[in-house]
C-alpha cells in the first residue's frame, strides 16, 4: 500500500493530521519515507547542500571547531555532526581540523536513514565512525557537533492567528485527494507571547523537535565543554508561512505524493537560542561567517593552483563555488548560523557573543 493511501485511510480513522505528524510520516516512514528510500543531495538528487558545493564550506567550519577545541585546553574529543548526508562535510572537517596539533576527535554521526548510513560509510570509509538514532546516546565527553541543514526538516506545527487565538494547519481529504484545512481557532499558552508582534491572519510555526535536541546538545556542552554550530536557511523569529516541497531542485506541491519529496520549513533561530542550556552567540550570515573564517584567502590558493594546472572548467566551477556560498543572490544571506559554546569560553572563531536585536 503507498504512502498517500496508508494516510487517507488514517485519516479516514483519527480525523486530519497535523503537519507535524504529516512531515514525520512522509520522511521517516520505514518502508515509504523520503529519508529512508532515497539519497536526496547532489545533482541526481532533489536538492544541493553547501558541504556539495565546495570543500572550503567543511574545511572552514572544520578548522573553527578545532581551534575552539584547542581554546577549550585541547584534551579527548569527539566530533559530531546531525543529519550528515553523504559524509562530505564530516570528511572535511576531520580532514582540515587535523592540521590542529593534537586535535584527533572520534567521529560521531547522527543519522535515521539506512540509504544515506550507507553512502556515509563509503564516503569516510578512512575514518572510524560511530552512527547515532539520536543525539541521546551520543559520549559523554567534550562535544564539537555541526548541524548543517539539519533542523529544517524537522516536523513542524503551523499556527494562523485569528483574533486572540490560533488555527492549526492540518491535512485532510477531500475524495482520494490530500488537502490543507485549519482547526476552530483557540488560546495557546506557547504562542502568547507572539500577540504581540502578529495581527490576524500571519502565520507562525513551532518546532517542539528542535528545541529538545538543542537543550539535549548545549546540555553536554555546559557539563562537558565543546561548542556547537548550527547552519540553516531560517530567520532570527519564526514569522510566515514556509512549509514547502522540494523535487528535482525544484518546488512541488507537498501534498501530491508522500514520501517522494523533500519537506522542510525555515528554522526559527531564537527559539533554539531559547532552548539552550549554555551560551548562545548572536546569530549570523552564512556569507558573514565564511568571510570571517577566512574564505577569501583560501578561495584564492584554491583557484591559483586550479589556475596553474591550466584547469579553466574547474577554475570557473571553483569561483562559481565560492560566490554561490557567499553572495547575497545565492546562499549568502538566506543561510543562517548560530553557535553554542560554554559559558566560561569565548564563542567559536567567526561568531560574537551577544543577543540578537
Amino acid at each position: 500500500m503507498s504512502l498517500k493511501a496508508q494516510l487517507l485511510r488514517r485519516i479516514a480513522v483519527d480525523g486530519p493530521l497535523s503537519l507535524s505528524d504529516y512531515m514525520q510520516a512522509c520522511l521517516l516512514d520505514p518502508e515509504h519515507g523520503y529519508y529512508a528510500t532515497s539519497d536526496p543531495l547532489g545533482a541526481a538528487g532533489d536538492f544541493t547542500t553547501a558541504p556539495e558545493i565546495s570543500q572550503m564550506f567543511g574545511e572552514l567550519i572544520g578548522l573553527a571547531l578545532a581551534q575552539a577545541w584547542r581554546d577549550q585546553g585541547g584534551g579527548a574529543c569527539i566530533l559530531a555532526e546531525l543529519g550528515p548526508g553523504r559524509g562530505t562535510l564530516m570528511a572535511d572537517m576531520a580532514r582540515a581540523g587535523a592540521q590542529m596539533p593534537g586535535f584527533a576527535p572520534e567521529l560521531h554521526l547522527v543519522e535515521a536513514s539506512p540509504a544515506l548510513r550507507a553512502v556515509q560509510a563509503e564516503t569516510l570509509g578512512a575514518h572510524q565512525v560511530t552512527w547515532h538514532d539520536d543525539v541521546s546516546t551520543l559520549p559523554e565527553d567534550p562535544l564539537f557537533l555541526v548541524a548543517n541543514e539539519f533542523f529544517d526538516a524537522l516536523p513542524i506545527r503551523q499556527f494562523t492567528r485569528a483574533g486572540r487565538g490560533w488555527s492549526e494547519t492540518r491535512v485532510g481529504a477531500k475524495g482520494d485527494a490530500l488537502t490543507f484545512g485549519q482547526t476552530e481557532p483557540t488560546p495557546m499558552e506557547a504562542l502568547a507571547p507572539r500577540l504581540a508582534d502578529t495581527a490576524d491572519g500571519d502565520v507562525v510555526e513551532l518546532c517542539p523537535p528542535a528545541g529538545a535536541i538543542i537543550a539535549q546538545v548545549t546540555e553536554r556542552i555546559a557539563k562537558h565543554g565543546g561548542a556547537a554550530i548550527v547552519v540553516d536557511y531560517g530567520d532570527w523569529r519564526s514569522k510566515g508561512d514556509t512549509f514547502q516541497a522540494v523535487r528535482d531542485h525544484a518546488p512541488c506541491d507537498p501534498l501530491a505524493e508522500p514520501g517522494k519529496a523533500d519537506l522542510t520549513a525555515h528554522v526559527d533561530f531564537e527559539a533554539l537560542a531559547a532552548a539552550a542550556r549554555c551560551k548562545s552567540t548572536a546569530m549570523i550570515e552564512q556569507g558573514t561567517l565564511l568571510h570571517r573564517l577566512g574564505i577569501g584567502p583560501r578561495a584564492q590558493a584554491l583557484a591559483e593552483r586550479l589556475d596553474d594546472q591550466g584547469s579553466e572548467d574547474a577554475l570557473q566551477s571553483h569561483l562559481a563555488a565560492y560566490r554561490r556560498l557567499t553572495e547575497p543572490s545565492e546562499m549568502g544571506t538566506i543561510f543562517k548560523a548560530i553557535a553554542f559554546h560554554p559559558g566560561a569560553a569565548p564563542p567559536p572563531p567567526g561568531f560574537e557573543t551577544g543577543k540578537q536585536s
